[in-house]
């Protein structure tokens, strides 16, 4: 579904590489998962996805479809983002999160748009706070506003970054909850950034591990290793089976 060729991206003509030749691909259904360290480039590659960068060489195709070329309007019905930091007006939760369909009704709303977005809300466990003004709420409430609004798009692919960075332990298995939903039942692709390893673990499929503006190393749960996660973040992790479920612990900084 989407599908990253050779990616190359930097901020002045002649300043650093921020993306140096990145590619990947991501499935329908399928849970992405982008490691690295900050300054890594994670951002950086989300804001090409979704065309609020353009890079200097590479593609970025959707279903095939050449996204780089691809109207604000066309690129919103196939994508939704959830950003680390949420800029919200003085409106409703219900307003708020019903905002995430204009891509679909252009200048007014529909019975289906409504209806769709009290689901959502429900799904969320957003309604009893739906005609609360979302700048009242606390920081985890706006960050399930954010994704609620992002699920109203009805995308294809969902880009996260960090997406539970707010939240308490309970909403925090809430939203992974709906994640792994979205991807599954609603058969769309999540790409995602975490810092969270042993988090990243439980919920992924494929993970991205990316250091110095370039993707190192790409696949399933089994290049998840200890060498493989130092490397990336000059960090020691112990990788233990537990129940039979990996997962990784914390060892420390390299000296």
């Amino acid at each position: 579904m989407l599908e990253i060729r050779d990616l190359v991206f930097r901020y002045t003509r002649r300043g650093p590489l921020v993306l140096n030749g990145v590619s990947l691909d991501l499935g329908r259904g399928e849970i992405g998962v982008l490691l690295g360290r900050n300054g890594a480039g994670k951002t950086t590659l989300f804001q090409t996805i979704l065309g609020m960068q353009k890079p200097e060489r590479g593609s970025i195709r959707f279903d095939g479809e050449d996204l780089l070329n691809c109207s604000r309007r066309e690129r919103a019905q196939r994508i939704a983002y959830v950003p680390q930091r949420i800029p919200f007006g003085a409106l409703t939760v219900f307003d708020t999160v019903l905002v995430g369909r204009i891509s679909r009704f252009g200048v007014r709303a529909g019975r289906d748009d409504r209806a769709i977005t009290e689901r959502v809300l429900d799904e969320m466990q957003l309604s009893d706070l739906s005609q609360r003004n979302v700048e009242t709420l606390s920081g985890g409430e706006r960050q399930k506003v954010a994704i609620a609004r992002a699920l109203v798009q009805q995308p294809q692919l969902l880009v996260f970054d960090e997406p539970t960075g707010n939240l308490d332990l309970y909403n925090e298995q809430l939203i992974l909850s709906e994640a792994r939903k979205a991807a599954k039942e609603r058969n769309i692709g999540i790409l995602m950034s975490v810092h969270d390893l042993d988090q990243a673990l439980s919920l992924g499929d494929r993970f991205y591990l990316m250091k110095n503006g370039a993707i190192r190393y790409t696949g399933g749960r089994e290049i998840m290793t200890e060498p493989v996660i130092r490397e990336t973040f000059d960090a020691r992790v112990r990788v233990v089976t537990i129940d039979g479920q990996k997962h990784i612990i914390n060892g420390g900084m390299d000296s």
